[in-house]
């Protein structure tokens, strides 16, 4: 249709326009709006929407195009304008009437709303003292909940009722879990009663902790009296504090007098008990005289006082392990509690200060243990010092005098690493120990001035003395029992020389003084073996090494005047001493080895002399020189000695061979046909044979 259109409008209309002739310029300048609308359309963009929506919209209408539609078109086109305008003015209309009955529905409203809102007013007015009223009982309604929460939390927190003060302060109330739950609550009440002192109201929080300060004091004298009832009904042979007492004692702990008076209680009850068991294993019958078949009495063994001795020490010594087990869980595995306990205390009691004042501030499980283990074995003590002061002072023999001592040492050791130091168990040993020591000394001092009363004289075969032999077995039983005491290694040697002093050294000197009345050699000898009899009982223990040095050195002294006698007899039993004598005085020069000659020694008929007297001796020399020895009871001793002796006179032999070597050397060089015969001649023997004859 649109194409149509177009084709049309520019067959007829357009068509005339185009085709006809150019008007003549005055009718050019008439002519101009038709130009210019012609113009206009021409340069139309049928591009444009709302060409295309116009030309759409006649498309619609099924306009023919013709000039009648043509002239038509404006005048339908501004009548459905006109009717379209018509409509809107009617409905409009409508909308109108509507607007004001809007409006006078909207005038009611507003004086419905002013009558409202003078009704309110009024009722406001009316309604306000009430209101403000209400407001304040509410508010006070609020503050008056809040201070019955505040005060029902006061009371749950700092009020104990008298159910929970009775379970706390009455005896005839158990100690049990809920005991402790509350005396813990009585505690922090007194503790939180520090910050009601920080405020304004102090009466208050002086008198909550007055009367919690009370509670806690009888729940505290309770807990105390049932400790103490608990201890009596403990197990008398085998104690074990159960967990309640050892949480009750935990917990009195914050009561150091109380503690430490429960501690006095139980120590002097268990000391009674421990006494008669004692007793009781003395004798096999109890303190009230009922026999007890099933304990074997020490006291049977009283005849052999080392055993006697050692089962006292030793069923006390299992007492002391068995007590100290039963309150070791106390003391150590619950220290940390007690210290923090008796800190708490001694904070919460400033007047107890003043008394602890040389005391350490921290508490000492171990130390509390052992102290209280010692004065628990205390009464056993007593009676152990009586019994073995009794077998010590009623036996007069050295060596069980020792040995008891050396017992009481190694119990001595023992219970000083079981207490500690500071012991009364301890101290009495040590008090025992030193008594059978002092003992020992004196049977000893004893023996040894009866030994200075008689007369000794060396045996025959100058072995040693029967005195020293028996003191020397005597000393090998004391060193066996030292050997198993238990010394530091550092003053094992030291601790055994004031024993030497008394066991050894006066019997080898009553040897030695016996020594010095014999002759030469036989002093040296029976000296020698004194002393090597000393040393070999000496040496196998290692705690004598000073002393064996000291011993050693004395051998080698003797045996130095040994190897003199036996030198001395080599040489004079050798004819050879005149010749040593003779030459000592000559110089080597020449002068002096040409006066050989002239001496007396060296002439022929006594050197020959000497040349045969030194061949007879020889070949029996060396079992001769032994046989001076023979009761020497060390032959190899007796052998070093000889050949020792041997040696330095095949030297001296070599320094005469020299001297006639060198004489005959110097005849040589003046030979004139009549020099006499050379000395070598005369003295064939070479110092090579010597030393054949006498290895």
């Amino acid at each position: 249709m649109t194409t149509d259109y177009f084709q049309t409008r520019k067959q007829s209309g357009l068509s005339d326009v185009v085709e006809s002739p150019i008007p003549p310029a005055s009718s050019q300048a008439r002519s101009n709006p038709l130009t210019t609308k012609v113009t206009s359309v021409l340069s139309a963009s049928y591009a444009d929407s709302d060409i295309r929506d116009a030309l759409n919209l006649l498309d619609k209408r099924g306009v023919q195009n013709s000039s009648e539609t043509r002239r038509q078109l404006r005048l339908d086109v501004q009548k459905e304008v006109i009717e379209s305008n018509g409509d809107i003015i009617r409905e409009f209309g409508h909308v109108a009437e509507q607007l004001k009955r809007i409006g006078l529905t909207i005038a009611s409203l507003n004086q419905g709303c002013e009558e409202m809102k003078r009704h309110i007013s009024a009722a406001h007015q009316e309604t306000a003292p009430v209101l403000e009223e209400a407001s304040e009982l509410m508010k006070q309604k609020e503050q008056v909940e809040a201070k019955q929460q505040l005060l029902k939390a006061f009371n749950a927190h700092f009020i104990m009722s008298d159910d929970d003060i009775a379970r706390l302060t009455s005896t005839a109330e158990p100690v049990n879990d809920k005991f402790f739950s509350l005396l813990a609550r009585a505690k922090k009440i007194q503790n939180d009663c520090e910050i009601l002192l920080g405020t304004e109201n102090q009466r208050l929080g002086l008198e909550i902790m007055e009367q919690t300060s009370k509670n806690l004091n009888g729940a505290f004298q309770k807990l105390y009296r049932w400790i103490q009832r608990e201890f009596k009904s403990l197990n008398l042979e085998n104690p074990q504090i159960s967990s309640a007492i050892r949480r009750a004692l935990r917990v009195l702990a914050e009561r150091p007098s109380l503690f430490q008076n429960c501690l006095d209680f139980f120590a002097e009850a268990r000391e009674h008990i421990l006494s008669d068991a004692f007793y009781t294993a003395l004798t096999g019958t109890s303190a009230t005289g009922e026999e007890d078949t099933s304990v074997k009495p020490i006291e049977l063994v009283a005849h052999d006082p080392l055993r006697y001795v050692g089962d006292m020490l030793a069923w006390t010594h299992s007492a002391t392990v068995s007590e100290r087990e039963a309150l070791e869980v106390l003391f150590i595995s619950d220290g940390d509690e007690i210290a923090k306990g008796i800190q708490a205390g001694r904070d919460s009691e400033p007047w107890n200060r003043i008394s602890d004042e040389n005391e350490a501030s921290d508490f000492d499980g171990l130390k509390a243990l052992n102290e209280l283990v010692d004065r628990d074995v205390a009464g056993v003590a007593r009676v152990l010092r009586q019994r073995i002061g009794q077998v010590i002072q009623s036996h007069e023999e050295t060596i069980m005098a020792y040995k008891i001592a050396n017992l009481l040492n190694f119990y001595r050791v023992t219970f000083s690493k079981l207490l500690g130091e500071d012991s009364v168990l301890l101290e009495s040993l040590t008090t025992l120990e030193e008594s059978a020591l002092r003992q020992f000394r004196i049977l000893m001092r004893d023996h040894v001035a009866g030994l200075q009363a008689e007369t000794h004289t060396a045996p025959p075969d100058l072995g040693p003395p029967d005195f020293l032999q028996d003191s020397l077995k005597q000393l090998t039983a004391i060193m066996k029992t030292y050997e198993t005491s238990f010394m530091s290694l550092n003053s094992r040697e030291a601790d055994f020389q004031p024993i030497l002093a008394e066991a050894f050294d006066p019997f080898m000197n009553g040897s030695e003084a016996i020594a010095k009345d014999l002759e030469a050699p036989a002093s040296s000898i029976f000296a020698i073996n004194c002393l090597l009899a000393a040393r070999n009982i000496l040496a196998p223990f290692d705690f004598n090494s000073e002393r064996l040095l000291e011993i050693t050195g004395n051998i080698e002294q003797y045996s130095a005047s040994l190897v003199d006698h036996q030198y001395s007899f080599f040489r004079n039993s050798s004819a050879l001493q005149p010749l040593l004598r003779a030459l000592t005085s000559l110089s080597d020069t020449k002068e002096g080895l040409e006066s050989i000659r002239t001496l007396d020694t060296f002439q022929p008929d006594a050197l020959t002399q000497a040349s045969q007297t030194l061949d007879n001796f020889l070949p029996s020399a060396l079992m001769d020189a032994m046989e001076n020895l023979k009761d020497l009871q060390s032959s190899k001793l007796a052998r070093e000695i000889t050949e020792e002796a041997a040696d330095k006179f095949c030297d001296d032999f070599e320094q005469v061979e020299e001297k006639l070597i060198a004489a005959d050397e110097l005849l040589e060089e003046v030979d004139d046909g009549s020099a006499p015969e050379p000395l070598r001649a005369l003295f064939p023997r070479t110092s090579a044979e010597i030393r054949v004859l006498l290895s």
